[in-house]
């Protein structure tokens, strides 16, 4: 049995005599990291395949599937924005101003991806924008304390963390509430969660893998985007979902018929509208609720925006990966991917134990279990891996389409998902059935 795969299984609630049942087809030289980041990789893809299968036999009444996951497929998906492609076009993974810099005492981490956040960083560090604004911050970085541009650029509304050394403390992988009061009850179904309405409030990567995977498993996923705020990611995670500009409040129709909300803002950013777990349960008890976010959900830090470069930078990894000289980062965003499919994993948990759950995870979290709680496994024996094994070039609204796989697998598990991703925004907020 392997021992990742077993803690992430019981932390997800699920019968811990059924973890033995995933198999793994060992890859060599996958996710290298001083951390044992493959480890953790195929223990959250193989813990959600096993839900996804734990469900699908509770719903046909037949035996459940084989789970055998491919590590190739595995680390491939963990860098799916790596390889994708638009007409031979790849989209920027991290901007000019998102990097590490070297400052009077240390080194800090910045995330300006999108156009508020990097106008509020050089607001915060005092810095014209111009063709040459990489070198102005770069020469105005060593003039402060990291911990300085920490907190201005965060008072500034933007994100810089500070890079440590000391690892974070221990953190739960997963928290769980149960309401005792039981969701929709599911009909018979060739799919784990087809027919089930899930309504997608989150950005970015780990909560669109999580809700990209439901879909992918026959979920109706809707995704839903203010208007105004800008997007640049469904190239990669709108598979397996439509997509909606809808500003908050939401409609009661979406609400009310929804089996699933996934949120993935910070946390109190949509309780005003009615949309914090303790309003959505006191309205429907036995909804699922599934969230996640970047810091934890306690402590000084919870409340402060995150993505899983930052997360690495205040968490200890990228200390721990660092050359001796500047700061490593993780061969993927594994916080991110690894998060995501947990979540999923704790959506179809959920599902099979009869809904009316809340769920919360964090980057964070994943993290601190990365940190503390995963050892490296000797694998044993390995395989062939090719990258083009797992990435195949389809039509899309968008143009040609270069995309990686899906990793989650169990015999008679799609292939694939079975559209491409829509554009932003073309769907009614609407569900597809009632």
């Amino acid at each position: 049995m392997d021992a990742a795969t077993e803690h992430a299984w019981r932390q997800l609630g699920g019968n811990p005599d059924l973890a033995a049942a995933i198999s793994y087809e060992h890859v060599d030289g996958v996710l290298p990291a001083r951390l044992p980041v493959r480890e953790l990789a195929r223990a959250t893809v193989g813990v959600c395949s096993l839900a996804a299968a734990e469900l699908l036999a509770q719903r046909t009444g037949k035996a459940r599937p084989r789970v055998r996951l491919h590590e190739g497929a595995v680390a491939t998906a963990f860098v799916s924005e790596r390889h994708i492609r638009m007409d031979g076009r790849e989209p920027t993974v991290f901007a000019p101003l998102s990097r590490f810099w070297r400052t009077a005492d240390g080194w800090v981490r910045t995330h300006a991806n999108y156009p508020h956040h990097r106008e509020r960083l050089l607001r915060a560090l005092d810095v014209p924008d111009g063709p040459d604004v990489v070198e102005r911050v770069e020469a105005e970085m060593p003039r402060r304390s990291a911990l300085d541009v920490q907190e201005t650029v965060y008072a500034a509304g933007g994100l810089a963390v500070a890079v440590t050394d000391q690892p974070l403390a221990a953190l739960p992988l997963v928290e769980t509430r149960d309401t005792g009061t039981s969701g929709r009850k599911l009909a018979e179904a060739d799919l784990p969660v087809e027919g089930v309405r899930v309504l997608d409030l989150t950005r970015v990567i780990a909560g669109p893998v999580a809700t990209r995977t439901l879909g992918l498993l026959g979920a109706d996923v809707l995704r839903i985007d203010a208007p105004g705020l800008p997007e640049d990611d469904l190239w990669d995670t709108g598979f397996g979902k439509r997509s909606a500009l809808v500003d908050l409040p939401l409609d009661n129709d979406l609400l009310d018929h929804a089996d699933v909300v996934v949120t993935g803002y910070r946390p109190g950013a949509l309780d005003r509208f009615g949309l914090s777990a303790d309003a959505l349960l006191a309205r429907r008890p036995g909804l699922v609720v599934a969230q996640l976010n970047a810091w934890g959900w306690t402590g000084p830090w919870a409340d402060r925006r995150g993505f899983d470069s930052l997360v690495q930078a205040g968490s200890g990894i990228a200390a721990a990966e660092s050359d001796g000289d500047r700061p490593g980062v993780l061969p993927a965003q594994a916080l991110d991917h690894g998060t995501g499919y947990l979540l999923a994993g704790a959506v179809l948990r959920a599902l099979t134990d009869g809904g009316g759950r809340h769920v919360r995870l964090s980057l964070a979290g994943t993290a601190s279990w990365l940190l503390h709680d995963l050892e490296p496994a000797d694998v044993g024996g390995v395989t062939r891996y090719a990258v083009e094994d797992w990435v195949e070039t389809i039509s899309s609204p968008y143009g040609e389409l270069r995309h990686v796989r899906p990793p989650v697998h169990y015999d008679g598990c799609p292939r694939t998902w079975s559209a491409p991703p829509t554009r932003r925004g073309e769907a009614h907020p609407e569900w597809n059935s009632q």
